[in-house]
């Protein structure tokens, strides 16, 4: 496996190509597109996949998952943004909340922060003893190994962002009255323990980029680069569907997706 680490891209960041102009307004329609054939495939074959995007406050989930679904039946995919646990979901096993919200055959799950917050948030905030900490990863390899197992195709993707562009990005929301409803005392505290929080993230990429379920990882200051490159990750990922989609189509004679939308909006 691809040795990943947080650390290491922060600390190099400006060298990385994703600085360059990225030609998201060409590309990024062409994913949709292709994103739309892949979720037709998966409902028509009745498989299944779940979506994990996770990456510190301000990072870009939220944008990044509205592009992705944008031009998506809503009927077949379903986004779960991940809080903390309610009082029932407290009294039973920590991965529960996430059994209930696996997606039924033919869906897509769209986890906005997922089951990482246990060895993440927890782990950093001392929510969660440190024996249990231990036992999570297990826990995790294992929880997603079933999912593997049980015909789910689990894509794992992190939006690295700097801490400068995070600042940036609070103050851009505590400015806007149509943003800062995005942002928290805890968001702005979470700040102080950064390097831990990194240092977390490392650990998490160590211990659970697994070759049936590896993680990718995203620079995310650009965020117009962030969000194609989310796209072009899960339309790889799930390509199969994609292409199984045409083929069906191709034998009744039908259009190409593309043509067939075309001639709608005329």
């Amino acid at each position: 496996m691809q040795e990943l680490s947080l650390s290491k891209l922060l600390k190099n960041y400006k060298k990385l190509p994703e600085q360059k102009k990225s030609q998201a307004e060409k590309i990024t329609p062409k994913l949709q597109l292709e994103m739309l054939k892949i979720q037709q495939g998966l409902f028509h074959q009745k498989e299944r996949a779940i979506i994990i995007l996770e990456g510190f406050d301000a990072a870009g989930k939220g944008g990044a998952i509205r592009t992705m679904t944008e031009i998506l039946d809503p009927r077949s995919f379903r986004v779960h943004a991940i809080g903390a646990p309610t009082e029932d979901e407290q009294g039973r096993h920590w991965l529960y909340r996430f059994w209930t919200n696996l997606p039924k055959p033919g869906r897509i799950a769209v986890f906005d922060r997922s089951w990482y917050g246990r060895v993440l948030i927890e782990k950093v905030e001392k929510l969660t003893p440190t024996n249990r900490l231990t036992d999570a990863y297990k826990e995790i390899n294992q929880f997603e190994q079933m999912l593997v197992n049980d015909g789910i195709k689990v894509i794992k993707i992190f939006l690295a962002i700097t801490k400068e562009e995070q600042l940036e990005r609070f103050e851009d929301r505590l400015k806007d009255p149509y943003k800062n409803w995005k942002i928290t005392k805890d968001d702005i505290k979470a700040r102080q323990k950064w390097d831990d929080y990194v240092i977390a993230v490392d650990e998490i990429f160590k211990k659970t980029n697994t070759k049936e379920c590896p993680w990718h990882l995203v620079p995310g200051n650009s965020k117009k680069f962030a969000r194609e490159e989310v796209l072009r990750i899960v339309t790889s990922e799930l390509k199969e569907h994609g292409k199984w989609m045409e083929n069906e189509a191709g034998k009744m004679g039908k259009r190409k997706l593309e043509e067939t939308l075309r001639k709608e909006l005329q």
